[in-house]
């Protein structure tokens, strides 16, 4: 039985996802071979380092590449601006796919082995990056996995509902990154204050981002202001490439460059690639979240805070289950509006906020004693052998 765990980003956010439950199921001594298999160095560096900084017993590591002249010319040609690389490797390592009983994926790019390249016999398993509420998450394609573990009973809901994913093809599991990215305290000391840390956690995608719209007017905000000091942490991707485009719709964004006056502001604090940016440094470390789709608000709100949202495109959200955690705090269409929006947060989060977060949070994580984790190694262990996965009939019985 040979089971792998595929890392094909160009970033490391989607590996805290699913590493963990490959590290379980070697410890598991289930009898399977277990391979984590990267697309880059940069995800070869950063599984190690997630695994404590050596390459654990029962794990065998496999560096997948482009294989062919034509597939290397395409990713020269249009690899600044398009994933080309991450399409190409399917086709390049055909063969390293077909060996496989089961392949573990955090999105679902990797269903192109199934739709354009056969590979019907390969049983592949969802474990998604993030447990957010974009429609993306619960697109018509979910119901092509073999298995999806899900982190609670939202996404279950919406995957059988929306995505006519079959009950007996999912089990809760929890989230696994919160055995494994635990970023303790506040990760930034600002020169000289103690004031409370915003954290603005923009997303990449253009038709949803307050960044492309509104992300210098919140710098210049924060830069003029003696009240706060701000974490300037957007989407990992964010600056990965001069044009940030999208598939779910399909829309082009240009970053732009930041200028040096706020890297040199004493309240201000910027990262565009650190691994804080993936390890929850900021979701724990930070005192009011200010963003607007991000799935991270949701590992955010695992410890209640104030929030604040970022409505740039004047979205209608009432009903909308695609953004239901802004119902977790206020949410405003323009920056002008900061300073009194961010007071409002502050003060209406006991008697208001609070408890939506945690019903919020609650619907969206299945946690237990048992690390999720472990949860999910048990399920994958579960479909290897042909068993039914623990948990699958009785979290069925709740879909509908």
């Amino acid at each position: 039985m040979r089971i792998a765990f595929l890392f094909n980003h160009d970033q490391i956010h989607q590996m805290a996802h699913s590493l963990p439950v490959a590290m379980a199921l070697a410890r598991s001594a289930m009898g399977a071979e277990i391979i984590v298999a990267t697309t880059n160095d940069l995800l070869a560096r950063e599984a190690v380092r997630l695994m404590g900084g050596t390459e654990p017993a029962g794990i065998r590591f496999v560096a997948l590449a482009l294989r062919s002249a034509a597939s290397r010319s395409l990713d020269a040609m249009l690899g600044r601006v398009l994933p080309a690389a991450k399409l190409l490797i399917y086709r390049d390592n055909l063969a390293f796919f077909r060996s496989l009983d089961l392949l573990v994926v955090t999105e679902r790019t990797s269903l192109i082995l199934k739709t354009r390249y056969g590979l019907s016999s390969l049983r592949m398993v969802l474990t998604d990056h993030g447990a957010g509420d974009r429609a993306i998450g619960f697109g018509k394609s979910a119901a092509l996995f073999d298995h999806i573990l899900a982190a609670g009973p939202k996404i279950r809901d919406r995957l059988t509902r929306e995505a006519g994913v079959r009950p007996e093809r999912l089990t809760i599991t929890g989230y696994p990154k919160f055995d494994i990215a635990a970023g303790q305290g506040r990760p930034i000391k600002f020169r000289g204050s103690n004031r409370p840390i915003v954290l603005y956690n923009p997303h990449v995608s253009p038709h949803l981002s307050s960044w492309y719209k509104q992300g210098r007017a919140v710098l210049d905000y924060f830069l003029a202001s003696d009240r706060y000091n701000l974490i300037f942490a957007p989407h990992i991707m964010m600056f990965e490439r001069p044009m940030a485009v999208t598939i779910d719709k399909l829309r082009f964004g240009l970053p732009g460059k930041l200028h040096a006056r706020y890297a040199a502001a004493p309240n201000i604090h910027i990262d565009l690639g650190s691994t804080a940016l993936t390890d929850m440094s900021y979701t724990n470390g930070a005192d009011i979240y200010l963003g607007d789709v991000s799935s991270q608000i949701y590992e955010f709100l695992k410890s209640p805070r104030p929030c604040l949202f970022l409505n740039s495109h004047g979205i209608d959200p009432d009903r909308d289950p695609n953004f239901a955690h802004w119902q977790s705090g206020p949410v405003i269409r323009d920056a002008r509006d900061l300073d009194h929006a961010l007071q409002q947060a502050v003060a209406d989060h006991p008697a208001h906020y609070r408890s939506v977060q945690r019903r919020l949070f609650d619907h969206t994580f299945d946690l237990t004693s048992e690390p999720s984790s472990v949860r999910a190694a048990r399920a994958i262990a579960c479909l290897a052998s042909g068993a039914k996965a623990e948990g699958v009939s009785a979290d069925s019985r709740l879909a509908h």
